[in-house]
């Protein structure tokens, strides 16, 4: 068994969710759950199956995403995995709702910081083993940064 590090291209100006899923109804539940929560946004569902036709399966509203969802798929190329890219909304908006929906069985990251997927190469094809979300921290906040983030939860509207 070969490991690999895949990195993944985030568009600029998103956000990606990374999961696990077992249905091939995974792409229009998580399409239904998007335009419904977030009816604003720009967005991508990209499914692969591992059965069947083994096909790659897509919904969404914006081409260029759709796009970059697929080539991001290809490169990891590990069944039962879907890929979110979102515009002008954040994981957050749909996070839970996506982790309640019925076909989801795990969420690996959901972030617009650099990502590499690590993949196994088995027989039967990848297996997503991990991820690297950004980068390793470089200290301990202080009472300043504490302040800062306060302060920036409250503009963005996540806090009162």
């Amino acid at each position: 068994m070969d490991i690999e590090e895949i990195n993944i291209e985030i568009p600029e100006n998103s956000n990606i969710i990374l999961g696990y899923s077992h249905f091939i109804k995974t792409v229009e539940d998580l399409n239904e759950i998007i335009k419904t929560t977030i009816p604003d946004s720009r967005y991508a569902v990209v499914f692969s199956e591992a059965s069947g036709e083994r096909l790659i399966r897509y919904e969404g509203n914006d081409k260029s995403l759709i796009d970059s969802g697929i080539e991001n798929i290809k490169k990891i190329s590990s069944g039962h995995t879907f890929i979110i890219l979102l515009k002008n909304a954040y994981p957050i908006n749909v996070l839970n709702a996506i982790k309640m929906c019925q076909e989801v069985g795990n969420i690996f990251a959901a972030t617009a910081n650099p990502l590499k997927v690590i993949v196994a190469k088995t027989e039967n094809g990848n297996a997503i083993l991990g991820v690297s979300d950004g980068f390793s921290p470089l200290g301990v906040e202080t009472e300043k940064d504490k302040e800062k983030r306060r302060k920036l939860l409250r503009d963005i509207g996540y806090k009162f």
